[in-house]
């Protein structure tokens, strides 16, 4: 028994590991695959997006199929879709076929995600639990920051298909260790196939990450950004007005009168919105304005990295002891002081300015992460853990593509005002100048310099690097205050009294 459940977590974390490595791994081989398949800015875009939106739209979907048909089952035919779809990725000849093949992985990343925090749960329980949760939690915040060094690593001295290829003598131990390991678990009494849930649920959840993800892109005021954002909102408000009507829902809502579990979902959100979507223009920010390869960049996220995987089993164990809604403040409040010492970076600052910053942060995730997912699961009955890991991993997926979205947002405003200013001084003209702010606030400026007078590249090019650090010194502000409140938020919600022994009802 002991021999198992320890596999289960070496099986599991293996998993969850190469999911989320797929999440920012990306990021750095992007100019690779531009020039290699030929692809647009927009198709570039969508290699990230394909993967982000379908793991959003279907974990929660995954986790009530799992309560239904096994969670063995699931997490097998989830983790064999991802080592395929990775084998299609590296292999692609195209743009579109390897945008379709990102969205395989999605598919399979978001199997994986729901029924990883159930598996643990049905295995471990009491201090033991809180030290699963915790190496858990280590392996979600080192797989999230140590993307960009095995992207470098790998694009560099393999080159970029390698970033997938890698996932498959890791996906197919772990498909060998879990068909042999894993103990299989459902929950068929309160748990059935609920059409109209999966449709409007995925659907609603699809077209709001859409509208989030592709509203930079597209305009906010564009018809289809609109029309997904009104029609995102009808779906999940028709799946919430009758869903609560039935008496054995794809989701029990009951769940959100807990403060607790809504504290849990508050948490998810804030974490990712206010620090891992930040990722994203800090990996543009090291390569693109202070000039380091891919290998150079990804060594300086080390730090936060490091720092999250030691953090982490630390924190398990104490959340068997200290109150979780102490130990979710303290993470997220150390997030945030990370991300204000993070804040005040210029045109000559190093990369040494992040480094306090990096390193407070990452004990901020260390903590945060094996708390939040126990706290996530804590408080149901463990066989509607899968549902409710659906849940928590759907709001981190939301809160990643919301604060991406939000920031980028701000972001672009703030590059492309300095950028037209800057362009008008030079008699460049605003349809341009609203081109190579675009360009900018993507880190492509130099691309875009080439079609302006000599005379002016000079000065349009360093209002783009002073509007570029700018809008990243704000967006550090701004995910200060978001896990700021997310802090406070969990401090006031998260109660022990919320919480269901091993065995309990809730």
């Amino acid at each position: 028994m002991l021999e198992r459940k320890w596999w289960t977590l070496v099986a599991v974390c293996a998993a969850i590991f190469m999911l989320l490595l797929d999440i920012t791994i990306v990021n750095v081989a992007l100019p690779d695959i531009e020039r290699e398949l030929g692809a647009s800015f927009d198709e570039l875009q969508w290699v990230i997006d394909a993967y982000a939106l379908t793991l959003a739209t279907l974990v929660l979907t995954a986790g009530s199929l799992a309560d239904l048909f096994g969670r063995k089952r699931v997490f097998l035919g989830g983790l064999a879709c991802f080592v395929v779809a990775s084998a299609l990725c590296g292999a692609a000849t195209g743009p579109l076929f390897l945008i379709l093949a990102r969205g395989g992985q999605g598919i399979g990343g978001a199997i994986m995600f729901a029924t990883s925090l159930a598996l643990l749960s049905q295995e471990f329980h009491g201090r033991e639990r809180g030290t699963a949760f915790g190496i858990w939690g280590a392996t979600v915040g080192a797989a999230v920051a140590i993307g960009p060094l095995a992207g470098g690593v790998l694009t560099t001295t393999l080159g970029w298909r390698w970033i997938f290829f890698v996932n498959l003598p890791v996906g197919a131990a772990a498909l060998a260790l879990s068909a042999a390991r894993l103990r299989e678990s459902s929950d068929p009494q309160h748990s059935r196939l609920d059409p109209f849930g999966l449709v409007t649920f995925s659907g609603g959840i699809f077209l709001l990450i859409f509208a989030l993800v592709r509203g930079n892109a597209l305009g906010w005021q564009s018809p289809t950004i609109v029309g997904c954002l009104a029609g995102g909102i009808a779906l999940l408000a028709s799946f919430v007005v009758l869903e609560a009507r039935r008496e054995r829902s794809m989701i029990d809502l009951t769940l959100f009168r807990k403060p607790a579990f809504v504290g849990a979902q508050i948490v998810a959100f804030t974490i990712s919105a206010g620090i891992f979507a930040m990722f994203l223009y800090l990996t543009l920010y090291l390569q693109n304005i202070l000039g380091y390869s891919p290998l150079q960049a990804g060594l300086r996220f080390l730090p936060i990295s490091i720092v999250a995987f030691v953090t982490a089993p630390v924190a398990g164990k104490l959340s068997a002891h200290a109150p979780p809604r102490a130990l979710l403040g303290v993470g997220l409040g150390l997030v945030a002081v990370g991300l204000v010492l993070m804040h005040g970076i210029d045109t000559s600052s190093s990369w040494l300015h992040l480094l306090p910053g990096f390193l407070v942060a990452g004990a901020g995730i260390g903590i945060t992460n094996p708390v939040l997912a126990s706290t996530a699961i804590g408080v149901v009955r463990t066989e509607r853990a899968g549902m409710a890991s659906g849940i928590n991993t759907t709001f981190r997926q939301v809160g990643i593509a919301t604060g991406i979205a939000a920031l980028g947002a701000i972001f672009e405003h703030h590059v492309q005002t300095r950028v037209a200013e800057a362009a008008a001084r030079a008699g460049v003209s605003a349809s341009e100048s609203g081109r190579i702010g675009r360009a900018a606030a993507s880190g492509r400026v130099e691309e875009a310099l080439r079609s302006l007078p000599a005379g002016a590249r000079h000065a349009v090019a360093q209002a783009a690097r002073a509007g570029f650090v700018g809008g990243l010194d704000e967006l550090f502000a701004i995910g200060a205050v978001v896990s700021a409140a997310g802090a406070l938020l969990a401090f006031a919600l998260v109660r022990r009294r919320d919480f269901v022994a091993p065995g309990g009802s809730g």
